[in-house]
């Protein structure tokens, strides 16, 4: 159902010009008019002056401040306000229709956000603090749709008193022999509430924060103060194996609070003597107060032990929920560091622009809100980028103020291109992280060298922090490797390493420092921090801003078993080329001259003599790979006119868009056919949530209004004083800019829309339970269209006809791959009439028919653990839940009683003897693999040979490594093919589909290069496979070329996401202006400009002013020559002469005269010193 709006109206127009407007505007029925009929029944009923109060009274005010661990405050500035009309339904709706609700939301008022093209942030105007808690006035009815793990609080409670338990009988080096613990938490204060030991007990136990709740520890129970609405949420706790007992108080009887305290004082008198209690606890509140005032009773009888180690202790070890949680926040740090911040400092710093380092943090800050950021990254598959908050706030330090601390705020200082100090730290399900890293801008020899110095030291805490290491040897590990390298930096290096990170993030009865005694377990979550201070840069120019600087770096880390730590937040780069930017280059390299080179003249004189029939420098002659080289040249230009010949034909004018086929429509959604379907809960007027309609109703003016979910774009929430403010935004024209797919049509992107319905109620609890299940419900239709989408291409396969008449050719002990099921299960593959058919022990079945078979391959275990039969799909099929478009069967080359990893029986014999018989054994098992394999792939060829199936097999001898997926695996030719199935996922690229490859980062100086796929489907997109080494390169360009495929190769990385659109949108325009030309002219101006560094480079060597060598050779020609005309011998041409002239000549010059020969032999070796 779609919504419509009226146009925005001044607030202070005229009531008359209001109704004028509104009611010539909309038809009865449409929502649009009971909102603007609220309106101006409210404007009826109000002042002027009333009017311009309520409007300023109701305006959603964004801002506020991010309480943050540390003391830090981030203090978020003011966005863009809005206009809006406002106005109470409590004055203007019937009374009737409130007196029926048993469960009233009281909605104070509606504000609808006409065409307003500025968004709020989901964040940016909510406290740092709505995490999930829950307040005196939630309805007891909604106990039920809180979800609190009773397993898991269970768990974790036995957890605690079993290590409670644990302490007492080794020596209460912990818990301090206390026998009893209270807890106390008071009021959640916006503006200095954060996460500290309280609060973190309660989210570790309960998930949620219950404000104005005492929790008392003992050894046999634990007992929970709190008031009834929230006791209704904690009923389902009772009866675990810990006995869970509810005290329920009341805000307003003192009397029963009275009895209430003093019952739990009797339980901790009657526990021991010794009670632990939060020492530096920040809550706050009445309820606090009155804890105190009845504690202090007893505070004489029982003495109090700070118990903030114990409860770090305990929650120290994350399990596997917790640890997750910590993962994907930390991952989400490091994508803002790495993907987003660096890449906005650098271009900051290139193109020379003027940035304050408050403004810098702040724009990072604000990539909180760029949910399509935190999609396009690698996450994992169920990431929600919504419950991520921030848990240390950017910061940018540069220009020479530098707190390793993060105790202050960035400054308002421009960026400086010097040292550069970035850190953040990312929340996710309440669980913190953080990254910092230091990039240095045209760094000096010294510093260069002092970061180094901080890797290594960094380096070391990582693998240092082990399973059974202490906290202070870690510490004092990094800080020996100072004193070793550099012992004058050991007042600069800062006095803790890390500190224990979870729900809080900074634990700071956790810290790595010199003194803390605590033992490292496996499972424990850090952030290392190493770092240097107040180092002196004494060659600076502008000593102000770079005379000193710091280094500092941070890191999430868990603790291992292993050899070192584990780190959460390495997709980070911190190594001195991925830190280290250079941006002047005015230094310009010196160039050496060459020290010339001592010839005899007798060697020279015969080089000279006989190179003259071979190809001369100077002549510019073709090596036999020049020759290849320009051959291939040759082809690949015939292949690429015909290539634009091709196209030009193809696509002639007037072909139009290739996405022009199949047109969007607009699509009409239907929640209800008619009002009796509606949910009963509607006659309450409350907003309902129907999931089963894939719809929610809202209230609006005592009507219930139901919206088809795919109306809806998101739904947020904030709070405001009491009350908290429901926002749900719709869909309309304007809003798809920028997305990777367009929005959906409408109908009349002309007329006009509603954008956003606000409500307000004092009921937090319920507002947050209808936010998050209208997202849960859009995340399930967006999945669902997703679903849908990818099954499109999904054919239904004909029966599978089986041979009756004989016993099939069958393959036994095999395994498929994609698995049926989570475990490896074997199996056997049959071949029957038009097709084959796997079963595996569980007796599930895929039938496979030959018709819808593009490729079979057979891939020998020569180099590789298995022996494969690949067949590759035209149409996917579906195999458990997913679809797939390549099968294949194989079998280990390796059996167990051949295994070499010392679990097979040794028999009598020991020694060469015994492993040259076990070599021979495994090559003959591989050969008979191989040819048990290739047999069936044959008799599989020799069945489907009525559907021109043939066996293929991979060329291995022209294979070469890439990366196509995830890992660097080896890439095979075939006949037909280009593939990759050793490792899942598969490649398999038919080379009749392929139009043009493309081969980037083809340049002097790089170990790697890619190639790029691109296929005569232009919808398709282009494969890629990164990181081929150059080694690689002549071979794939042979292979290219000699299977008549069109490539080129460039020196940078292209998008050929912009590249395919523009092709697709416009085929006929592409190929009219020279199609793929424009890559084979970017190859033809690389390869032009080695020809003329070659060309110079012949013409230095040929020319009189060439290099000294050549001097030096030509000088010694021409005295040879002198020396020959002397001797008579005319203008003989040196250059014809061979070995047998030379002897005659010498002899006959011997024959002459002795004396003269010496003579000349004087004055040649004069020349030589010359």
């Amino acid at each position: 159902m779609r919504a419509e709006s009226a146009r925005m109206v001044a607030a202070d127009a005229p009531v008359d010009a209001w109704s004028c407007f509104l009611f010539a505007r909309f038809p009865a029925p449409s929502p649009a008019l009971i909102i603007c009929r609220a309106i101006y029944e409210q404007a009826l009923s109000t002042s002027h002056s009333e009017q311009q109060n309520i409007l300023e009274a109701t305006d959603l005010k964004q801002g506020g401040s991010r309480a943050v661990e540390g003391g830090r405050r981030n203090p978020i500035k003011s966005g863009h306000r809005k206009f809006k009309l406002s106005a109470s339904l409590d004055r203007i709706s019937p009374a009737s229709a409130y007196a029926t609700r048993p469960q009233s939301e009281h909605l104070g008022f509606i504000v609808a956000n006409f065409l307003s093209s500025t968004t709020t942030s989901r964040r940016r105007n909510i406290p740092s603090n709505t995490r999930p808690r829950y307040h005196d006035h939630t309805p007891p009815s909604m106990a039920d749709e809180v979800s609190i793990d009773t397993a898991q609080f269970h768990t974790r409670l036995s957890s605690l008193i079993t290590q409670w338990k644990a302490d007492k009988r080794s020596g209460n080096n912990v818990f301090g022999d206390v026998s009893s613990i209270a807890i106390v938490m008071g009021k959640s204060d916006p503006e200095t509430s954060g996460f500290h030991k309280a609060n973190a007990t309660q989210f570790w136990l309960l998930g949620y924060e219950f404000p104005a709740t005492l929790m008392l520890f003992t050894m046999e129970s634990m007992y929970i103060v709190t008031t009834q609405k929230k006791a209704a949420y904690l009923e389902p706790l009772k009866g675990g194996k810990t006995n869970v007992e509810i005290l329920v108080r009341a805000n307003k009887d003192e009397v029963q609070n009275q009895k209430i305290n003093e019952q739990v004082l009797d339980v901790i008198k009657n526990a021991g003597k010794k009670v632990g209690m939060i020492a530096k606890n920040v809550s706050t509140g009445p309820f606090i107060q009155q804890w105190n005032t009845a504690f202090a009773d007893i505070a004489k009888e029982v003495e109090e032990v700070d118990i903030s180690p114990a409860l770090s202790a305990v929650m120290a070890v994350k399990d596997e929920n917790e640890l997750r949680s910590i993962s994907s926040a930390s991952r989400a740090s490091a994508n803002v560091m790495q993907d987003y911040f660096i890449d906005t400092m650098s271009d900051i710093l290139d193109k020379e622009k003027k940035i304050t380092n408050s403004a810098l943090a702040e724009k990072v800050a604000n990539k909180l809100d760029d949910d399509k950021f935190f999609r396009q990254t690698k996450m994992p598959a169920n990431f929600d980028a919504m419950q991520l908050d921030w848990s240390v706030s950017p910061t940018v330090m540069s220009g020479g103020n530098f707190d390793l601390k993060l105790n202050s705020n960035p400054d308002d200082n421009n960026l400086h291109a010097g040292v550069i100090i970035a850190a953040l730290g990312l929340r996710y399900q309440t669980y913190s992280s953080m990254v910092a890293r230091t990039y240095l801008v045209d760094p000096t020899k010294q510093q260069e060298s002092m970061y180094k110095l901080l890797l290594n030291v960094h380096e070391t805490v990582i693998k240092e922090m082990r399973d059974g290491v202490m906290a202070k040897d870690v510490y004092n590990k990094a800080l020996q490797v100072v004193k070793n390298k550099k012992p004058e930096l050991e007042k600069n290096f800062i006095k803790a390493v890390g500190a224990g990170v979870g729900v809080e993030a900074r634990d700071n009865t956790l810290v790595l420092n010199a003194k803390n005694q605590r033992t490292l377990r496996d499972g424990m979550t850090f952030t290392i921090t190493t770092g240097f201070s107040d180092l002196q840069n004494p060659t600076a120019k502008n000593q102000k801003k770079d005379g000193t600087y710091a280094l500092m770096l941070s890191d999430t880390v868990r603790v291992t078993s292993g050899s070192d730590a584990f780190v959460y937040t390495k997709h980070a780069a911190m190594d001195i080329e991925a830190t280290m930017f250079f941006f002047n280059d005015e230094e310009e390299e010196v160039k050496q001259e060459k020290p010339k080179q001592k010839k005899d003249s007798r060697v020279g004189a015969v080089a000279s003599s006989n190179i003259t029939k071979t190809r001369l420098r100077g002549q510019g002659g073709a090596t036999q790979n020049e020759e290849k080289e320009a051959q291939r040249r040759e082809h690949q230009k015939e292949l690429h006119q015909k290539k634009q010949k091709e196209g030009s034909e193809k696509y002639a004018e007037g072909h139009g868009n290739l996405n022009g086929v199949e047109e969007k429509k607009f699509k009409r959604f239907e929640s209800y056919k008619r009002d009796m379907n509606f949910p009963p809960r509607v006659k309450d007027l409350i907003i309902v949530v129907d999931t089963k309609n894939s719809s929610i109703i809202l209230p609006i003016m005592g009507r219930p209004v139901p919206f088809h979910i795919n109306t809806l774009k998101n739904a947020t929430t904030s709070t405001e004083g009491e009350f908290c403010f429901l926002r749900i935004n719709f869909l309309s024209p304007g809003q798809g800019v920028g997305r990777k797919d367009d929005s959906a049509p409408f109908e009349d992107p002309s007329a006009q829309f509603i954008r956003s319905l606000t409500f307000r109620s004092k009921d937090t609890e319920r507002m947050e339970n209808v936010k998050d299940q209208i997202t849960e419900m859009k995340k399930v239709s967006v999945r669902r269209d997703q679903e849908k989408k990818e099954m499109e291409d999904v054919v239904e396969q004909d029966k599978l006809v089986e041979i009756r008449n004989r016993r099939p050719h069958r393959l036994d002990n095999i395994y498929m791959r994609p698995a049926m099921e989570s475990k490896r299960i074997g199996g056997h593959v049959e071949i029957h009439q038009n097709g084959l058919r796997y079963q595996h022990l569980g007796n599930a079945r895929v039938d496979i028919l030959f018709s819808n078979v593009k490729h079979l391959f057979f891939q020998p275990c020569v180099g590789e653990l298995i022996v494969i039969i690949h067949v590759h799909l035209i149409n996917p099929i579906i195999i458990g839940k997913r679809k797939t478009k390549d099968i294949q069967f194989y079998r280990e080359a390796t059996e167990m009683q051949f295994d070499e990893t010392g679990n097979r029986k040794r028999k009598h014999r020991y020694g060469d003897e015994e492993e040259f018989e076990a070599e021979q054994e495994e090559k003959r098992r591989r050969a008979q693999l191989d040819k048990e394999f290739r047999a069936f792939a044959e008799k599989i060829a020799d069945a489907g040979k009525g559907e021109g199936l043939s066996t293929d097999m991979p060329f291995r001898d022209l294979g070469f490594n890439g990366v196509p997926s995830r890992s660097s695996v080896t890439i095979q030719p075939t006949t037909d093919c280009l593939i990759q199935i050793t490792e899942p996922p598969f490649m398999v690229i038919s080379l009749p589909d392929v139009e043009v490859v493309h081969l980037e980062r083809v340049q002097f100086g790089l170990k790697n290069f890619d190639m790029v796929v691109v296929f005569h489907d232009f919808t398709r997109a282009p494969v890629h496979i990164n990181t081929i080494p150059v080694e690689s390169l002549d071979g794939v360009k042979d292979w290219l070329d000699s299977v008549d495929i069109p490539f080129s190769e460039g020196p940078l990385n292209l998008n050929w996401g912009t590249i395919m659109k523009t092709l697709v949108a416009d085929p006929h325009e592409f190929f009219k202006e020279g199609g793929w030309s424009f890559l084979a002219a970017e190859s033809e101006d690389e390869g032009s400009g080695e020809e003329e560094e070659e060309s110079a480079f012949e013409g230095s060597e040929g020319g009189s002013s060439g290099d000294e060598e050549s001097e030096e050779e030509s000088e010694f020609d021409e005295e040879a020559s002198a020396e020959a005309s002397e001797g008579g011998s005319g203008s003989e041409d040196e250059e014809g002469e061979d070995w047998d002239e030379l002897e005659k000549k010498a002899a006959r010059k011997d024959r002459e005269g002795g004396g003269e020969e010496e003579d000349r032999r004087g004055k040649a070796k004069g020349v030589k010193k010359r």
